[in-house]
């Protein structure tokens, strides 16, 4: 999810870079690193690769990123179930690529014999423009993580199904992509039959008992109607300027001074950050990160950080009643998920940690599994970058998928 927090992540990071970069920058001695983009990576590992475009029903252009087959199995002609993997808050496509060939469930997946799509949301760095809205427009920002997952994650949904001719796909997200499922599958509910199993890791829905210091944010952007929220809202959170991206990755990544602040920023919402970590995943992550958001995503998560309610968007007393015909904003109700729906969570996510996952599976009476990671360490972005994902979660999901199919056909 990482919601928030980025604000200071950016700030923090221009700043150590900035300050440190004043003294040992040279133009002539530091080559630019290009922006790599998730089509790229798939291709410089040996997989075949193709770029979509789908369009929503309120005009938002979203990137889908497909691996459709792999060049190992060399399965292109085989049936090959599809599935997607839909990005956290502030992040994009890249964060399933990451860890490499050998670790990243996305090429898992493929290397299982799976059709893999890699979702960005609207508003990131792969998915900036509508067909009706200027990208430069307030209104372009107009949306929270409730319209994500009620256009966009059906838009994709609907588009893969069309493309492939499968009736039913499997879905993986994390964080912000948990949330997302859980909106639509809860208030559309004709998309639980869409989805043959689903798996949500660090799962983001209640946040009564998050310990993280971005959550005292709440009582200042989190007061619908107030003049924080006022200032904030519709508007890009972290606005990403190309030149200052390839300026901090190059020097995050070539001046060995600078690395370990780098690091130790990126890392900081994440809970007790280094003893889980891939730092060489982390590196590559940084690349494309922050990935870009609506400053309504995070104003969002700070209200149920207050209300410790799963509901919509609080627009204060006299707009709900205009928008919901109620004074509060409804709950979203997690009993009418029908969705096969595995969760997977850890004890040192600072953001969406046990008790609160404790409140998601009560409200969800047709959960199929609640893992909790052992480890006690195990952190909200350990399920993207950490050294043992493979063996903890990803092969986890892979094995769940390939149950599935195995007894369904």
């Amino acid at each position: 999810m990482n919601f928030g927090i980025s604000i200071f992540t950016s700030g923090l990071l221009l700043a150590s870079v900035s300050l440190t970069a004043a003294l040992t920058f040279d133009e002539e001695r530091l080559a630019i690193k290009q922006f790599v983009t998730s089509e790229q990576r798939i291709r410089s590992h040996g997989y075949p690769t193709e770029t979509h475009t789908v369009e929503t029903s309120d005009g938002y252009l979203l990137t889908l990123f497909r691996i459709p087959y792999s060049h190992k199995l060399k399965n292109e002609g085989a049936y090959r179930p599809a599935i997607l993997l839909q990005h956290g808050l502030f992040s994009n496509s890249d964060c399933w690529l990451s860890n490499g060939p050998d670790n990243s469930l996305a090429y898992l997946l493929v290397d299982a014999g799976f059709d893999v799509w890699l979702g960005n949301a609207r508003g990131n760095i792969y998915s900036r423009a509508n067909s009706k809205i200027s990208l430069n427009s307030p209104k372009f920002w107009k949306f929270s993580w409730h319209e994500i997952g009620i256009y966009d994650i059906s838009a994709m949904i609907d588009y893969i199904r069309d493309f492939t001719g499968q009736q039913a796909i499997h879905y993986a997200g994390h964080s912000q992509g948990t949330t997302v499922f859980l909106v639509l599958m809860s208030t559309k509910r004709e998309y639980n039959a869409r989805i043959k199993t689903a798996h949500l890791l660090a799962p983001c829905a209640f946040f009564a008992h998050g310990t993280h210091p971005a959550f005292q944010l709440s009582a200042l952007v989190g007061t619908p109607g107030g003049l924080y929220n006022s200032l904030l809202e519709d508007m890009e959170l972290v606005p990403k300027n190309k030149i200052v991206n390839r300026i901090v990755d190059t020097l995050c990544g070539q001046q060995p001074q600078l690395g370990k602040q780098c690091k130790d920023v990126a890392l900081w919402y994440a809970g007790e950050g280094y003893r889980n970590t891939n730092m060489s995943s982390l590196q590559i992550l940084i690349e494309t990160h922050p990935g870009g958001s609506s400053s309504n995503q995070g104003i969002h998560f700070l209200q149920l950080s207050k209300s410790h309610k799963f509901r919509q968007f609080d627009y204060g007393t006299k707009k709900n009643r205009q928008v919901y015909n109620q004074d509060t904003p409804p709950d979203y109700d997690l009993s009418k998920i029908t969705a096969r729906t595995y969760l997977y969570s850890s004890a040192n996510d600072a953001l969406c940690g046990p008790r609160d996952v404790d409140n998601l599976v009560e409200n969800m009476p047709l959960l199929v599994e609640d893992y909790r990671v052992a480890d006690p360490t195990w952190n909200h972005m350990d399920f993207i970058v950490a050294n043992q994902m493979k063996e903890v979660i990803n092969a986890r999901v892979v094995q769940a998928v390939k149950t599935y199919e195995r007894f369904t056909q």
